[in-house]
Order: structure tokens, then C-alpha cells, then sequence
């Protein structure tokens, strides 16, 4: 028995569920780091606290809570609006369990579970299968373009050697580019799952790299913020691969903006967060916003397909390789229009085994 509590103690500190003890005087007891998470409050600063302290503008809750603790049975709510202390709501579903000792409640535990985050769970599932059926149809299509490609560059060649006209040349010329370009194109779509050469990185170093390489490819001052946490520690991963999935979100932020327009990127730690299926302790989130607007309604759900593009020069495939190489990293990226600003956030694991 000495053992079984601290036991219990380690699982629930791992839950990636919110669950909350409270006594019986509805003051907090514990709290996980799903807890914390959720809800924008440190351990420290919560513990002891009363109910209707912890959430000052959620009565609802509260009310179920009291209820649950004085008739001594569970109690479910679903679609709660819960407003947090920093100005924030979220909508949650919540599990109210009374701890019964003797048949008399002496404690109360409360299960939140994000319902947002949920519904993302489901969106990323149904994203990956069918990102997963795209990119095979188009590698196939891919492979099949690419024989008479050749096919063609290899007569444009022989026709190229038997013509005296340099008019005519001018032609074969641009056959033979054409066909160049198209197979360079495609060569980009079908080596986007290369795996990732992993060594130590410091993805702050690896975001100003890439803030300087956009600010050199444009003549114009652009208005780029920073809001950076210093203690994000260093992780394993493919340098150059993470450059061209932050190179390809900057870019499209660049060019969704109008001259005076703003971009900022935010780096954060999050704890207890489920990726595609997996379960990892911490994660880095790497928000790119700008305030231009946003990604076209009619495409919105397909925004990380191959070819699939609101621009007319766009060819498609930045977000797609954007995503496939985090996703070799068993991170995703997120796509999120907020107010009047569009949020791809970046989430990379810490440390990749982490599950």
C-alpha cells in the first residue's frame, strides 16, 4: 500500500486529461500538468484555492460541482463554457466524481477535457489519412508524367541537333526548359518523406536564420515580432528539414500581407499534448501569425493537400512538404484563424521517443 499512492500520483501526472481534487470545502488539492495546461495556471498559484476563486465568472460549474459533492453522485456536463482567470474561455466537457469514504464525500474530483482539442484530434486523423491517400495518387500521377516527360525532353534534343534555324531552336530550347522545370517540380513532390538526419538544435538559432533569409529575398522592410521563451532546451532534429518547413509558413505569411502589414512569431513549451496518437510530456509550439487574410474558405479544409493552392502562381505543395517534414519529426502543423489574423502553428515533440 505505500507504494500505491505515489503510484497513482505519477499516472494521473500524466493523464493528458485535466483532473482537479478538491476537499470538501472545495478548496484545490492537486492538480495535473494537463490541469495547468488547460487551464493557464501554475500548481503553486492554485493550490488552496476555492472553486468559484479559480474560475470567478464559471457559476455553472461551480454550482455542479457543490451539487455532486452534497448528493454524493457523479455528475457530466458537456459544452461548458468555462471562463479562465486570464480573460480566455474554452469550452470543455467536465466529469464531477465524488472520493466517497464511509459513504460520506470527503473529497471531489473534477475531469476536464478540452473539447476543442478533441475535435482537433479527430480533424488530424481524418487530415493524415487523407493527406496520406493525396500524396500517393499524386506520387503515382507523379511517376506517370514523368516517363513521357523524358520521353519528349529526348525528342526535343534530336530535333534540337537537326535544325539550322536559330528561330526554330529558340523552340527546342524552350521545350527542353519546360520539360526541365516541370521535372524538377515533381522531383520536389516525390522526395518530401526523406528521413530526417537528427542532431542537436537550437530552434530559436533556426528561426533567425530563416527571418534573415526572407528578409534578403524582399526589397521592402517587413514588420516581423518576436516573442521568443528562453527556456526552450535544445532538441534533436533535421536542421535543414525544419528550415525549409518555417522557410515555407514564413513565406506564405509574407506574401499574405500587404506592405505594413505584421508578422510575429511566438515560441512556447506545452505540457502533456497528444499528436497523432501519441502522448508527449513536452512539446515545442511555434506560432507564425500574420494579419492578412487568411487562407481562401473554399480551400480551407484541403490547406495541407498536394496542389491545392488559393494562389494563381502558387504551385501547392510549400504547406504539404511544410507539413510532411515536421510530420517526419512526429510533430503537425496546425492552420487557425483567429479574429482577423491567421495562426499555422508549429508543434514539434521535444524529444522524439517521448510517447
Amino acid at each position: 500500500m505505500e507504494t500505491l499512492i505515489p503510484t497513482t500520483s505519477r499516472i494521473v501526472e500524466h493523464l493528458a486529461t485535466a483532473v482537479l481534487l478538491f476537499d470538501k470545502d472545495l478548496q484545490l488539492v492537486s492538480i495535473n500538468s494537463a490541469g495547468e495546461s488547460l487551464l493557464s495556471v501554475s500548481r503553486k498559484r492554485v493550490s488552496g484555492l476555492r472553486v468559484n476563486k479559480i474560475w470567478r465568472n464559471s457559476a455553472f460549474l461551480y454550482d455542479a460541482i457543490q451539487r455532486s459533492l452534497l448528493s454524493g453522485t457523479t455528475c457530466i456536463e458537456r459544452g461548458v463554457d468555462l471562463n479562465l482567470n486570464n480573460g480566455q474561455q474554452i469550452k470543455v466537457d467536465c466529469m464531477i466524481t465524488p472520493v466517497l469514504l464511509n459513504n460520506f464525500a470527503d473529497e471531489i474530483l473534477v475531469e476536464l477535457i478540452d473539447t476543442h482539442s478533441f475535435v482537433r484530434v479527430l480533424q488530424e486523423v481524418n487530415q493524415e489519412t487523407i493527406q496520406a491517400a493525396a500524396k500517393e495518387s499524386v506520387q503515382g500521377m507523379a511517376h506517370e508524367i514523368k516517363n513521357p516527360l523524358g520521353g519528349i525532353r529526348g525528342a526535343a534534343q534530336l530535333l534540337e541537333k537537326e535544325l539550322n534555324d536559330k528561330e526554330l531552336l529558340e523552340y527546342t530550347r524552350i521545350i527542353i526548359n519546360e520539360c526541365d522545370r516541370l521535372r524538377n517540380f515533381i522531383d520536389r513532390m516525390l522526395t518530401t518523406s526523406t528521413n530526417p538526419v537528427k542532431s542537436d538544435m537550437n530552434i530559436h538559432e533556426v528561426l533567425e536564420y530563416v527571418v534573415s533569409v526572407v528578409r534578403a529575398e524582399n526589397s521592402h522592410e517587413m514588420n516581423i515580432k518576436k516573442d521568443y521563451d528562453p527556456s526552450i532546451p535544445i532538441i534533436k532534429a533535421d536542421r535543414e528539414q525544419i528550415i525549409q518547413a518555417v522557410l515555407n509558413l514564413l513565406r506564405n505569411a509574407v506574401q499574405a500581407i500587404v506592405i505594413d502589414g505584421q508578422i510575429t512569431l511566438i515560441t512556447r513549451i506545452q505540457r502533456q499534448v497528444i499528436i497523432r496518437h501519441k502522448s508527449y510530456r513536452h512539446i515545442i509550439v511555434i506560432d507564425i501569425i500574420d494579419n492578412g487574410p487568411g487562407v481562401p474558405s473554399e480551400i480551407e479544409s484541403g490547406a495541407f493537400y498536394p496542389l491545392v493552392t488559393g494562389r494563381a502562381e502558387g504551385t501547392g505543395i510549400g504547406l504539404s512538404i511544410a507539413q510532411q517534414l515536421i510530420q517526419s519529426h512526429g510533430g503537425l502543423i496546425n492552420y487557425e484563424r483567429k479574429g482577423n489574423k491567421t495562426y499555422f502553428s508549429i508543434l514539434l515533440p521535444t524529444e522524439q521517443y517521448d510517447e
